[in-house]
């Protein structure tokens, strides 16, 4: 009796853990629910950390490609990220005679590739410290490793900090980003 009441409470410990385990795989972004299941876009469109970044994906015209099949890292910055940008940029951005621009600054958050952090940290160390990740758009981010945070750094010498990592898709994955990364002017 003894041993059946442990296997028992056992068992259901090992269910809780395995629903806890669940809900931990993919953290809440911007308060909403991020789901496996989903694209980059139908998850991003959800948090309230990222509207801009959607706003910037709509006005370059690349919901399409982020809905598709990927597979796809997407370096994520918040709105504060973007509000961090100097005075007037976003809005630069955002018109239509500058589309171009944008969207050679958003495909430099984007590697063609399905890159979770213990991969990246991986190859940072294999590299010795430092690996180049080559972006859809060209540019190359230095990817390092800052105790238990990946860093990376943009071809201007800017710093963006993964602040939350490994957010599943079902065409990749987001890693949630403190700077918006530039390109060479």
């Amino acid at each position: 009796m003894f041993k059946f009441a442990l296997r028992t409470v056992t068992a259901a410990a090992l269910v809780s853990a395995a629903v806890v385990s669940a809900q931990a795989a993919n953290p809440k972004v911007g308060g909403a629910a991020m789901y496996e299941n989903k694209n980059i876009i139908e998850n991003a469109v959800n948090s309230k950390d990222h509207t801009t970044l959607v706003a910037a994906v709509k006005a370059a015209g690349l919901v399409s490609t982020l809905e598709g099949k990927g597979p796809f890292t997407v370096f994520a910055p918040t709105n504060e990220a973007f509000a961090a940008l100097p005075a007037g940029t976003v809005d630069t951005l955002l018109k239509p005679e500058n589309k171009a621009q944008l969207t050679k600054v958003l495909t430099c958050h984007v590697v063609a590739a399905d890159a979770m952090s213990m991969a990246i940290a991986k190859m940072i160390k294999d590299d010795g410290g430092e690996h180049d990740v080559k972006t859809v758009g060209g540019c190359v981010l230095k990817a390092k490793q800052k105790g238990k945070m990946i860093t990376l750094t943009d071809e201007t010498g800017g710093v963006a900090t993964v602040t939350i990592a490994d957010v599943k898709q079902s065409n990749g994955v987001i890693h949630v980003i403190d700077k918006v990364l530039l390109p060479k002017s």
